[in-house]
């Protein structure tokens, strides 16, 4: 293994790069599973890069996450830290969502890949259920020590214009062997187990068939042949799918042996016992003995076991657990489509809602935008005076009706709607009503490339999944509808436009936060005074509600009625009005007095962050002033005044704490970062200054509060 300083050069960048790397933290740490995510390029999710120690299967509810998802890599990427989870129990309590799709025992580690401020992604380690509940001092070491490497490859290999970047489908590395064997050895073990009376069978790391004895294939009623190269429950249609996922996915994940019983046609109970290692899984099948003593159980019915059962069940448990947490209709959409094709091995998704008699489509994957085109705004029922009558499609007579319908082929498409089996290369479809609160809200369309059926329990399963969505996306639009009546509340409350005044640039942004809907209570403003006279003001109030932007307005009015006093006496008379009103809210401002004539600044502050000044040469400095106390705390405070020159060609920046505040960052070493990054913008016209100052806060993993900002500079003369 080479240093990190000694890569070898990359290969086209592939994420190939990545496979020595991650077999050596598996290999030291003695994990089970290991999985190496890489950020997206608009850094606003993760994308599951390369794995090992599990099937794709297993781990495609998580292939892609967002940075804000409630699992521990989103966590420890978004807050640069190490995240242990010691057990299943603990899992639980901090991660349900995680722990109802995997209720198995294990123990699990995430730790960001990151060099200096560049955070490229993260890695993740699972241990079987016997690991012990604290990750031992060797394991730490050895999780940050490789995740550093792997920061520093990832660096090098930006910084050589080869960047590593994830790709559509995560790389899979081979299991790692106990041990090898020559062919002699090889030959004696396939003898040794052709003798034993049980059934030996091996499944490599995908989950299909690698070995099989002649007594496995007796004992199971197959060929061999038939048997190789296919996945148990695929191959066996009497085997339930259901059981044997379930119990194989616990003895993967978990790392724990296993076992189940299954009846095989027409009257044989058999044993399963599954062994999970590092290369795959070996499973031993025993008859199983009889309740009642005899040779053979009695027979008893097995229940019908359709492709997919298991895993809709998987997924919608999954869906049904993430859907909890969507928030606007777009966040619905996107876990439906990321889930669901998946979950029923479909091709084709589209999702409609009804908006003025028509359908319209808010989501769509597996189709081309021409065929979306023709469907996005078709009309819920056709013309009353066409003769013959027009029928509604498919889509229209689900959400209209609420009655769900199947077609399994082309053939049954095409004797009920003509024009819809012409308008895509699919085979087979579902339409469901999408129905909540006895209403239809929209309809769901899965479609698949070659002719489906859809026995009576996949149907059920689909019916479900349609409920989930349907309260989702009811929840969702009231969420969107909320959030558009708050932006534009918003909206009203803050200035439109900066007064143009002779012999000023000025630039403003106002970013509302990246979480939740509620407004906020940051504000700004430039008030003209005279020909040469200007007051600038920017405050925050305290929370995220109703209350604090209707106190926001009402500080905004009282700073305007003051302005032109000394800053320190309308500071002053807006916190006696606050204090009166005792709104429970206290508020942050700061206030200044600009003279473009005498090129001087007096400024007073209630609170708030200091602002910064950048001379004419470049030098950045955090003003440091006399603060006084918020807003509406003590009707006596005192407010005293600072003056600074503000010669031609300075920059006067005032902001609100959203855009130094960070989670778990020292808030005097953001604002000198901040500071340097408007010292490095000497040359940037003011709109893109303000572009640069906020760029940085915008990411998902930082912007935890709304931000304002002012940038003011006299021009030269």
């Amino acid at each position: 293994m080479r240093n990190s300083g000694d890569i070898p050069p990359a290969a086209g960048s592939g994420l190939e790069l990545l496979d020595p790397y991650l077999s050596q933290i598996v290999l030291e740490t003695g994990a089970s599973i290991g999985h190496v995510y890489l950020l997206s390029r608009n850094e606003t999710e993760l994308r599951l890069s390369v794995m090992s120690g599990v099937s794709r299967e297993i781990i495609a509810p998580w292939a892609r996450v967002g940075l804000d998802h409630p699992i521990p890599v989103s966590d420890a990427v978004r807050e640069r830290r190490l995240v242990w989870i010691g057990g299943q129990e603990e899992m639980a309590l901090r991660y349900p969502r995680a722990a109802l799709v995997l209720p198995y025992p294990f123990a699990v580690v995430a730790a960001p890949i990151a060099t200096g401020t560049t955070t490229w992604g993260g890695l993740v380690l699972l241990w079987p259920g016997s690991h012990p509940p604290r990750l031992a001092l060797r394991e730490r070491d050895a999780v940050q020590t490789w995740s550093h490497r792997l920061g520093l490859l990832l660096q090098q290999a930006s910084d050589r214009g080869h960047p590593v970047l994830p790709g559509p489908e995560p790389r899979m590395l081979p299991g790692s062997s106990t041990r090898t064997t020559g062919a002699a050895e090889a030959q004696a073990a396939a003898d040794f187990t052709e003798r034993l009376p049980d059934g030996c069978c091996g499944l490599n790391m995908t989950g299909h068939i690698a070995y099989l004895s002649t007594a496995a294939a007796c004992l199971v009623g197959a060929e061999r042949s038939a048997l190789l190269g296919a996945r148990p429950c695929d191959a066996l249609p009497w085997l339930d799918k259901l059981v044997f996922e379930d119990r194989y996915r616990a003895a993967v994940v978990s790392g724990r042996p296993t076992s189940f019983t299954a009846l095989c046609p027409p009257d044989r109970q058999l044993s399963f016992h599954l062994y999970p290692d590092a290369s795959g899984l070996s499973i031993r099948i025993i008859p199983a003995p009889s309740p009642h003593g005899s040779e053979f159980p009695e027979p008893h019915p097995s229940a019908p076991v359709t492709p997919g059962r298991t895993a809709g069940l998987y997924h919608l448990l999954h869906l049904a657990a993430a859907l909890t947490e969507a928030v606007g209709v777009q966040d619905v959409v996107d876990q439906a489509a990321d889930q669901l094709l998946d979950a029923f091995n479909a091709q084709g998704l589209v999702l409609f809602v009804a908006a003025n008699d028509r359908l319209r489509v808010i989501g769509h994957r597996g189709y081309a935008a021409e065929a979306i085109d023709r469907v996005d705004g078709a009309p819920l029922s056709g013309p009353p005076t066409s003769s013959p009558p027009v029928p509604p499609t498919p889509p229209a007579l689900a959400l209209t009706a609420g009655v769900p319908s199947f077609f399994g082929s082309r053939d049954e498409m095409r004797q009920a709607y003509p024009e819809t089996s012409r308008l895509t290369d699919k085979a087979a479809w579902a339409f469901l009503p999408l129905i909540a609160s006895g209403r239809p809200v929209g309809c769901w369309t899965l479609s698949y490339d070659r002719p489906h059926p859809f026995p009576p329990e996949e149907r059920a399963i689909l019916t479900s999944t349609a409920g989930l969505l349907a309260q989702a996306l009811d929840r969702a639009g009231v969420y969107d509808d909320e959030h558009h009546l708050v932006h534009r509340l918003q909206t009203a409350l803050l200035p439109r436009a900066l007064p143009d005044i002779a012999g000023l640039d000025v630039a403003a942004r106002y970013l509302p936060s990246t979480r939740g809907i509620d407004i906020g209570g940051d504000f700004y403003d430039l008030i003209r005074l005279g020909p040469t006279t200007v007051a600038a003001t920017i405050g925050d109030v305290q929370g995220h509600n109703a209350d604090a932007a209707a106190l926001m307005g009402q500080v905004r009015t009282a700073v305007h009625a003051a302005a032109g006093a000394p800053p320190g006496d309308v500071l002053a008379r807006v916190n006696r009005l606050l204090t009166d009103l005792d709104p429970g809210l206290f508020t942050s401002c700061l206030y200044a007095h600009l003279d473009l004539t005498h090129h001087r600044v007096r400024m007073a502050t209630a609170g708030h962050p200091p602002p910064l000044l950048r001379h004419p040469d470049g030098l950045t400095e955090v003003l440091s002033l006399s603060p006084g106390l918020l807003l509406g705390i003590d009707s006596t405070s005192d407010y005293p005044t600072t003056e600074i020159q503000l010669p031609p060609g300075a920059v006067l920046a005032l902001y609100t704490d959203g855009l130094v505040e960070a989670p778990g960052a020292d808030i005097d070493e953001t604002t000198a970062q901040l500071a340097v990054r408007l010292s490095g913008a000497r040359h940037h016209t003011m709109d893109a200054l303000a572009d640069t100052l906020v760029h940085h806060a915008q990411q998902p993993s930082r912007q935890n509060d709304d931000i304002a900002l002012l940038l003011i500079s006299p021009r030269p003369d």
